[in-house]
């Protein structure tokens, strides 16, 4: 790439492959093999190369300044050595900065770039991304595992696991488990182990807790053979004031905005990237293509998207600065996430720019021409937070709060939604999965198996953090691994088997996946009925062929509970959370259900079905029910209506 083309593009923000002309590349000049450095520095007023390399003199390998950028050349250094940048600020000052385009660290606590050549990795993961192109999401069942590299599981001695043995033992438990897709947590790099990665400093460099780059493109690779995608969560919402990172670059806000009302998070402790900014555009635009060009991540969820939306988010007292027309809509940050997602299809047509976005902004998942942010999924906060609010309720109090599982249809098809129960949710004394349910351990497994089918049954794509599989009751511990050793309990065992047979039934029953974004594949049976804490609902395939889907929130069982239905000849039980095998009493139909032409919630025909307490049961439509029988019967329901 010719500098002034690059350049240019660079400062009019429309450079997205910044990574190959920015930072540190094996290079040669005048015979003699070395290192080429770029960075941007637009008010320095020197910046050198520092490192053990030259005994961190400032003055031994200074860079040359064109316009804003700071470029040179080093002859003789190595792979993995390590290096900062010493930048001179018009203050005089001196601070040493890590690359920003660094695709290699050091281990934290220190805080160096390393260098790394990324390329040449020999990928084998043709066949999967042919695959996965055939099978849009829109139309595919996706079913995701979240993931925090560092606690899902730890060596014996507490160590982390480098990222191949983690891609051989994860690949493993999530294919034997039924998800098809893995979220981590971010794994740029990033200082404190507490932030569980979403205040990072390094926007292309993988971090080497587990170690190098290329190990990472394995571990991806791994899980492409094993047919799971793998989505990383990005974080272009706002970084870290660390010293070494792109907080002040050179003394003055480089990556930040200037405006002290648009500046900063003060309850998150980070700096806000500056949407206006045609260079910082160019950077967050590369660091998105990278992941999914260089590493062939299958999508990117963007994390804290309100934050960015809104010029008002989390600042009080009226601390903000208006837009140009009044409002407190950041139109700088809206063209961004426009560009962002037009950019990610361009680079890849199959990709998955999935939102984290909290509020109630209209067409997130809509394309940007009919004024929509691009995205192609959003998680339903909305729901989540309804449910979580519902499960923790005292049984006996849900019938005033039946809304609460209800309400999510009315938007349900208003977005393209995945319904997450992610790692926010089991932190900071909200409980684990399964501790936020009603009563003693075994009625909250009752529990859990009864809600996590209605979360597979719910139109959306699914989301479930790790450990919920394992009924955990303690919340999640970044610093540990998540409780396997419950494993050896034989509830658990139950609950584990649960999860893994029902995300196979979830995988193989087209009518829970192919119409997720319509209403053409949801109709309801019975949604007023919050005084038995049930609903009773359709799912429906693209041939028509519905799935019947009834859960109960309540601890009653029900024998003989009656709700219209189609016209089948029968309703044929294919799934029950009751089922001994994952620690049920086998409460609920064990033979075909028969229609029966008998008028119930404003249909002609009905059917009355065995649901368990706490539990959900899914039943497949079959046959048209005869049309002279139907008359017949018809006719004597309506004489015994009239008697």
């Amino acid at each position: 790439m010719a500098n002034s083309k690059a350049a240019e593009r660079f400062h009019a923000g429309t450079l997205s492959e910044g990574w190959r002309w920015f930072g540190a590349h094996p290079t040669e000049k005048r015979g003699k093999k070395g290192w080429g450095f770029r960075v941007w520095a637009p008010h320095a007023k020197c910046v050198s190369v520092v490192g053990d390399f030259n005994g961190w003199d400032e003055q031994a390998n200074r860079l040359i300044h064109v316009g804003e950028v700071w470029e040179g050349f080093i002859p003789g250094l190595t792979e993995y050595t390590a290096y900062k940048y010493a930048v001179t600020g018009e203050d005089g000052k001196v601070r040493l900065k890590a690359d920003p385009y660094g695709f290699h660290t050091e281990t934290r606590p220190a805080t160096a770039s390393k260098l790394y050549d990324i390329e040449g990795f020999h990928w084998t993961d043709a066949a999967f991304r042919k695959r996965r192109a055939q099978h849009p999401v829109y139309s595919s069942p996706l079913n995701i595992y979240e993931v925090h590299l560092g606690s899902w599981k730890l060596r014996e001695n507490g160590d982390f696991i480098d990222y191949r043995d983690l891609a051989k033992e994860l690949a493993a438990y999530v294919k034997d488990m039924g998800y098809n897709a893995i979220e981590l947590l971010p794994v740029t790099e990033h200082p404190l182990d507490d932030s569980w990665g979403y205040q990072c400093t390094g926007y292309f460099a993988p971090t080497s807790r587990f170690g190098a780059p290329k190990d990472f493109m394995w571990f991806v690779n791994h899980m492409h053979k094993n047919g799971i995608s793998v989505l990383l969560d990005w974080v272009p919402s706002h970084f870290c004031k660390d010293e070494q990172g792109l907080y002040e670059f050179d003394g003055t806000c480089c990556y930040e905005y200037g405006d002290p009302n648009k500046r900063e998070h003060a309850s998150w402790g980070t700096r806000v990237f500056d949407y206006g900014r045609p260079e910082v555009k160019s950077f967050l635009f590369s660091s998105a293509r990278f992941w999914l060009e260089e590493y062939h991540i299958d999508g990117l969820r963007v994390d804290a998207v309100a934050s960015m939306l809104y010029l008002d988010y989390d600042r009080q007292g009226g601390a903000w600065t208006p837009n140009k027309y009044g409002g407190h809509e950041n139109l700088e940050a809206i063209g961004f996430l426009r560009e962002l997602n037009a950019l990610a299809f361009t680079v890849n047509p199959d990709v998955l720019m999935i939102a984290e976005e909290s509020t109630a902004w209209p067409l997130v998942t809509r394309p940007a021409d009919v004024g929509g942010l691009g995205f192609n999924l959003k998680w339903n906060m909305g729901w989540m937070n309804d449910m979580c609010h519902y499960l923790k309720m005292d049984p006996w109090f849900r019938q005033d709060h039946h809304k609460d599982i209800t309400f999510s249809i009315m938007y349900a098809f208003s977005e393209n939604f995945v319904l997450p129960i992610s790692h926010d949710e089991v932190v900071h004394m909200k409980g684990s999965v399964v501790g936020k349910m009603p009563g003693d351990y075994e009625n909250q497994l009752r529990c859990e198996r009864g809600f996590y089918a209605y979360l597979m049954a719910h139109p959306g794509k699914k989301l479930m953090f790790m450990g919920a599989e394992l009924g955990q009751w303690h919340e999640w511990n970044s610093h540990q691994s998540i409780d396997w050793y419950l494993l050896e309990s034989e509830e658990n065992q139950r609950i584990h088997r649960f999860f893994r047979d029902i995300n196979a039934f979830y995988q193989k029953e087209p009518a829970l996946w192919e119409i997720d974004f319509s209403l053409e594949g949801f109709e309801w049976l019975v949604h007023d009925d919050n005084h038995n804490n049930v609903v009773v609902f359709l799912r429906k395939d693209k041939k028509g062929r519905d799935l019947m889907c009834a859960v109960n929130f309540s601890p009653n069982t029900y024998e003989d509970y009656r709700m219209g239905v189609p016209a089948h000849r029968r309703y044929t039980p294919v799934f029950n959370t009751d089922d001994p095998a994952y620690g049920g009493d086998g409460f609920g139909d064990k033979e075909p259900v028969p229609v029966e032409a008998i008028p119930s919630h404003g249909k002609e025909h009905s059917a009355a079905i065995r649901i368990p307490a706490f539990g959900a049961v899914f039943l497949r439509g079959e046959g048209v029910f005869p049309k002279p029988v139907k008359s017949r019967i018809k006719k004597q329901a309506k004489e015994l209506v009239e008697k």
